[in-house]
Formats: C-alpha cells, structure tokens, sequence
C-alpha cells in the first residue's frame, strides 16, 4: 500500500459541504498544504479546496462536495494521501507503518515476538508486542527501552527494564 492514513472524518460541520476530520497524523496543520492537491477518501480520488484548524480537529472543503447531505454520507470515511505527499522525517522517526511487523528482540538477540500495534498516550507512544505464542504485552516507546529501529533488517532493539521483564512472557 503506497498511501498514507491522514484522518478519519467523523461529522458534517454547516451547509455547505464542509465536515470535521479526526486527524491521524502527528502535524495536523499538513492538511493546509494540502489544499488545491488530490486526496483519497475510501479510496477515490476528490481534490481538497480549503482546510482549517479548529483545536484538535480539521474543517475539510472538497471541490465535488457542496452540501450537508453529501458530506454526511462521507462520515467514518479514512483520507489517505500518496506516500510522496508524505511529510519528511527526522533521522530519529519513522512511520507507524513501517514498524508495524517488525521482529522485536532484546540486546542480546532473545526473540520477543513482533512488534503489532503502536498506541498514542499523552506522554510517549506505546508498542505492542506479540510473542509467537503467549499474550501480548506493553512497552513504553521511550530511548531507555527501545535501543535501535533497523527497518532494512526488519527488527527493533529493545532494553527490558528492571520491572518491565517481569511483565514479558
């Protein structure tokens, strides 16, 4: 899949087409740089006319869609944009979707499972591990537990904790 998820549109706003979008990006001023370019909503192509911040959401105008009705109809609609409109990152970022599958293993090379699910909490993201077999667990992504990210290679490093061991399989 080329395409990156940017938001999630979760109501109508006014008459005029406009609708709300949950942002899930970490920048949601990118939707600005956006206007007069191609977005994907399910999909298909639409081409966005005016973006807006309004607190912790997004006001979206697109060019085919002039009423309330027609925006209500795109409500729980994913927007995607092509991965060359992607936003650039540091050399210490990544892209959620590029950790997703990638074969955690502690700093010695003891296998820990895959790396599933990467959750967003106010202090620091947290990864989701899954053993091949027993049940998942948690790990805080913060620099003292997560110890190197090859996606080359396909694994990420990660320093158990005094404490966060006995929590692992």
């Amino acid at each position: 899949m080329n395409d990156f998820e940017i938001g999630i549109i979760t109501k109508a706003q006014g008459i005029r087409g406009e609708f709300r979008v949950l942002p899930t990006t970490d920048d949601p001023s990118r939707f600005e740089l956006l206007v007069g370019s191609e977005i994907k909503i399910n999909g298909k192509p639409h081409k966005l006319t005016n973006a807006r911040l309004q607190k912790n959401i997004v006001v979206l105008k697109l060019a085919e869609v002039n009423d309330r009705n027609t925006a209500e109809t795109l409500i729980n609609a994913i927007i995607t944009i092509p991965a060359e409109k992607a936003l650039p990152l540091e050399s210490d970022e990544f892209y959620i979707r590029d950790l997703i599958g990638l074969r955690a293993e502690t700093e010695d090379g003891e296998p820990l499972g895959k790396l599933t699910r990467v959750m967003h909490t106010g202090a620091n993201d947290v990864y989701v591990i899954t053993p091949t077999t027993g049940d998942p667990f948690m790990l805080p992504a913060i620099k003292d537990v997560v110890r190197g990210i090859s996606i080359p290679e396909g694994k990420i490093t990660l320093r158990l904790l005094e404490g966060l061991r006995d929590l692992t399989p």
